[in-house]
């Protein structure tokens, strides 16, 4: 059935609902912004009017029957999925949900180290048990790369008890892994796939980019509209696939039960706000999508070229592609290879935000990270490759060629749901190797652990943070944000 995609059903019942002059004797309590002049005067009188509680003619997010089960349908049309579930607890929630729809307390999931922080706190909860996949670093670049196949392969051959593999499509730099084959071999061994498409919003709506999700017959999909889609921070789709070929062993998941586990944890008072957002959102990649992302496509090839014409940066791009742990890349992604101007990473983002005002995305030991989008303009990128070129005329050094991996191999003991619930005691920092880690640390943004619960502190972690500390990345999850004592399991060492 093709749908109306023109359609936004929740932001027309929102503007209905506003047109009436309803007199609101329901929460929020600030009453269309007249109870809170100074937020109102911040906000905007628009927003305020629009921040309204679920009721009969706006739906209930919980167990929608109306416009949002309308807007729901029409998001699963747009992506080529069954279902599709609007979140308002970011891709966060979605990447929860999937992990405690396919795995209960004990139940393996193959997943590749690389993983959002998101994953490894579901599991905390759930108790599911993660199988690791070594990504492997590039030598060069300093940055996790892909799953391959021969590895998946492995991975499942040794755990055929596991009840799925976890894939991130793509990762933060760009990075796919060969989904399409990762899809096949899972469901032929009768495991789910479940997809982070956190950073891959922008892949069901162009030709000229790596596989959807959907497109390539997986299960369900975390999909952050967010940050590449142009709805608000903290929006997000959850989607469920509907290949359900004949060498897909793998077991039907039923969207009922999804919504069932969404509603374990999220909100019972969504926000509209987030929600209408979402809608017109869709509705607009839905209707503009390939035209959109085409131009995002070529406004990073523009900046690409004309940042590696200034000698010494290296913007990445396809010529990465291995068809092993490079399958595919996503040419939205503007990464920029620092090292050669004897800066880190960290310290051009900071160069950057400081001295020419502009924000980018992430800064870490060798790269930064430009995130293009549909909002973006290519005056402002000649105005991001003129303050690139400015910093290394002005601040540039020798090349760096010794700075540690972004990634390392983990020594896992216990699972995080263990380790987080063990009893525990605070060590200091220095005196923490050898000890069994009962929490997350990770450079933030992306979010990936550099330690995780469960894991051993090994003197190369420990390295890896000082290092980071050094260089101004933030350092986030540990309890003691001084990083001056780690958490970690009591009486048990490895």
């Amino acid at each position: 059935m093709t749908r109306d995609q023109a359609r936004a059903p929740i932001a027309e019942a929102l503007e209905e609902y506003t047109s009436e002059r309803v007199v609101p004797f329901d929460v929020p309590g600030h009453k269309h912004g007249r109870g809170n002049p100074e937020l109102t005067a911040f906000l905007g009188e628009r927003t305020m009017t629009l921040d309204v509680n679920s009721m009969k003619p706006l739906d209930n997010l919980c167990h929608p029957v109306s416009v949002i089960k309308e807007a729901e349908e029409l998001a699963a049309d747009a992506f080529g999925a069954k279902a599709a579930f609007f979140m308002v607890g970011g891709t966060t929630s979605s990447v929860q949900a999937m992990v405690f729809t396919v795995a209960a307390r004990g139940d393996k999931i193959i997943v590749p180290r690389n993983v959002h922080r998101s994953v490894i706190n579901a599991m905390v909860l759930c108790g599911a048990v993660p199988v690791y996949v070594d990504p492997g670093a590039h030598e060069q670049l300093g940055i996790a790369l892909g799953m391959t196949l021969s590895d998946v392969e492995k991975a499942i051959l040794e755990n055929p008890e596991a009840k799925a593999v976890f894939v991130n499509n793509p990762t933060y730099y760009g990075i796919c892994s060969d989904l399409s084959g990762i899809v096949k071999l899972a469901h032929a061994h009768g495991m789910q796939v479940v997809v982070d498409e956190a950073h891959g919003t922008h892949l069901s709506f162009s030709d000229r980019l790596p596989v959807s999700a959907m497109a390539a017959g997986a299960d369900m999909a975390a999909v952050s509209m967010h940050k590449s889609g142009g709805s608000l921070t903290q929006s997000a789709f959850l989607l469920v696939g509907s290949d359900r070929s004949e060498e897909n062993r793998a077991p039907e998941i039923s969207p009922a039960y999804v919504r069932q586990i969404i509603n374990l944890t999220q909100t019972t008072s969504g926000s509209y706000l987030f929600l209408s957002s979402l809608d017109l959102s869709r509705k607009r990649l839905a209707l503009q999508g390939k035209e959109l992302f085409d131009k995002v496509i070529d406004m990073a090839e523009y900046a690409r070229e004309e940042i590696n014409g200034i000698g010494g940066y290296y913007a990445i791009g396809s010529e990465l592609i291995d068809g092993k742990a490079i399958c595919d890349f996503d040419k939205t992604k503007l990464v920029i290879h620092t090292l050669p101007i004897g800066l880190a990473g960290i310290e051009v983002y900071d160069l950057l935000r400081d001295e020419y005002d502009i924000q980018m995305e992430f800064g870490d030991f060798g790269n930064c990270l430009a995130y293009l989008s549909v909002g973006d303009r290519v005056r402002d990128l000649e105005r991001l490759v003129g303050a690139l070129s400015e910093i290394r005329r002005h601040f540039g050094k020798d090349p760096l060629v010794s700075l540690p991996n972004n990634y390392i191999a983990p020594i896992v003991a216990l699972s995080p749901q263990e380790a987080f619930y063990a009893d525990t005691e605070h060590v200091e920092f220095s005196a923490s190797v050898g000890r069994i880690s009962a929490e997350s640390i990770m450079c933030y943004p992306p979010g990936i652990p550099v330690l995780a619960p469960g894991e051993k502190i090994t003197e190369e972690v420990l390295e890896y943070l000082r290092f980071a500390q050094e260089k101004g990345c933030q350092i986030t999850g540990a309890e003691d944000s001084s990083l001056r004592t780690i958490r970690v399991v009591k009486h048990l060492h490895s």
